[in-house]
């Protein structure tokens, strides 16, 4: 919990940084304001899962079953489809804004994208259980892509108008 707790709050420095980045170096659609709110989103919703859980360990809340049960549906629909369907906006966000500017490697802008499709259906485990599996499909190597945007994107504009040329 504590560990989550803290990798959240990375999280939202992350997207404040890689929006920083995307309009440093020319974007200016509406792509790194859906990234925005799309990390943002996920870090909220990722912080009220885990200070709802921090709370279901209380004595008070443990010994009451039907209060315990609340919480713990709560924290799990802003873990689960309240983390992956606003972290499938963010990289959606960034991949589409990339893509089009030729910022980062075909294959980051392609993962991007598939997760972020995975992320956005993962709605549809609200009314169907089936689909649980879209969760950590998008949580998991949503982990893999985020690290290869802070690797890949560029530093400079030189360098990111050098890539769009090549």
């Amino acid at each position: 919990l504590f560990l989550q707790f803290g990798a959240t709050i990375c999280l939202g420095l992350f997207t404040a940084a890689v929006v920083a980045q995307l309009r440093f170096l020319g974007v200016h659609s509406a792509g790194p304001w859906i990234a925005l709110f799309g990390g943002f989103l996920t870090v909220f919703n990722g912080v009220g899962a885990g200070l709802i859980t921090w709370t279901m360990i209380h004595p008070a809340v443990a010994q009451s079953p039907p209060v315990l049960l609340g919480f713990y549906y709560l924290s799990y629909a802003l873990g689960g489809p309240g983390f992956s369907i606003p972290m499938g906006l963010l990289m959606a966000g960034v991949s589409v804004s990339a893509a089009f500017m030729r910022l980062l490697p075909k294959w980051i802008v392609v993962l991007g994208l598939v997760l972020a499709v995975a992320g956005e259906l993962s709605w549809f485990h609200l009314i169907s259980p089936g689909v649980l599996f879209l969760i950590p499909l998008t949580r998991f190597p949503g982990f893999i892509w985020l690290i290869a945007v802070g690797f890949a994107l560029p530093r400079t504009r030189a360098s990111s108008l050098a890539a769009a040329a090549a």
